[in-house]
């Protein structure tokens, strides 16, 4: 799977830093601006980082998949020597505009603490310099799809996408109206609409992601659904 780095690069690596989140900070909890409560649930494991707003964009890069290598070449005292790990994009680095790593145009993970020392020694608490590029990303099961939202406020929170991860575009479709009615990106992996009433049926998704690969999900929620429930699919993205 070929992909496009920012800029139009094609997926060779390109140069950026890395620093980790807080020891005190439990990884399943780094969900943030992509809006998963809970990454570990969410299928996405421990290796998960927070990217700069080069790399965000808007939200659009929640779930996808990064290699990362610590540049030994530029920091060989820190650094650990041909060690990889694969990250997902699970929040936002913000800018702080007084020269801070996540400034744009800068490219910068924030790392989870296991996945940071995955490629850096301990006692390093600042930050390396690395070599990342897109890969595709490997999911155990199906995509899941969790019900948010409130009335005939209908949102859905994509995760576990494999494939590049990312989502572009989402239709969902109810058991009743038989339409296929378009989604919005509310922010993150949540995506909503207020258009159509879906409640007391069941639900199909039709997802397209940034690599342009679409799979569609027929009721893969049941009519019987209700607000903070996950459903998780067969079918999954490669």
């Amino acid at each position: 799977m070929v992909f496009e780095g920012i800029n139009g690069q094609v997926s060779g690596w390109i140069d950026a830093h890395a620093t980790y989140y807080g020891a005190n900070q439990s990884p399943s909890t780094l969900g943030g601006a992509c809006g998963y409560d809970n990454t570990i649930h969410a299928g996405f494991g421990v290796n998960t980082a927070a990217v700069s707003g080069a790399l965000f964009r808007g939200g659009e890069a929640c779930g996808a998949c990064y290699q990362l290598m610590c540049n030994y070449k530029a920091d060989p005292k820190w650094c650990l020597r041909r060690a990889v790990v694969t990250v997902t994009s699970t929040n936002f680095c913000p800018a702080n505009n007084h020269g801070g790593w996540c400034d744009p145009p800068r490219h910068h993970f924030d790392m989870s603490m296991p996945a940071f020392f995955r490629i850096a020694r301990q006692g390093n608490e600042g930050i390396v310099p690395i070599l990342y590029r897109r890969v595709a990303c490997k999911r155990r099961g199906g995509v899941h799809f969790t019900i948010k939202g409130q009335s005939n406020f209908n949102m859905v929170m994509f995760s576990n996408v494999g494939g590049s991860g990312d989502v572009k575009a989402a239709w969902v479709r109810g058991s009743i109206n038989k339409r296929w009615v378009a989604m919005q990106r509310n922010w993150g992996a949540n995506w909503s609409t207020t258009s159509v009433d879906l409640r007391s049926q069941k639900l199909s998704f039709k997802i397209t992601l940034v690599d342009g690969k679409t799979l569609t999900f027929l009721n893969v929620v049941p009519s019987t659904w209700g607000f903070g429930q996950t459903f998780a699919s067969r079918n999954q993205f490669y």
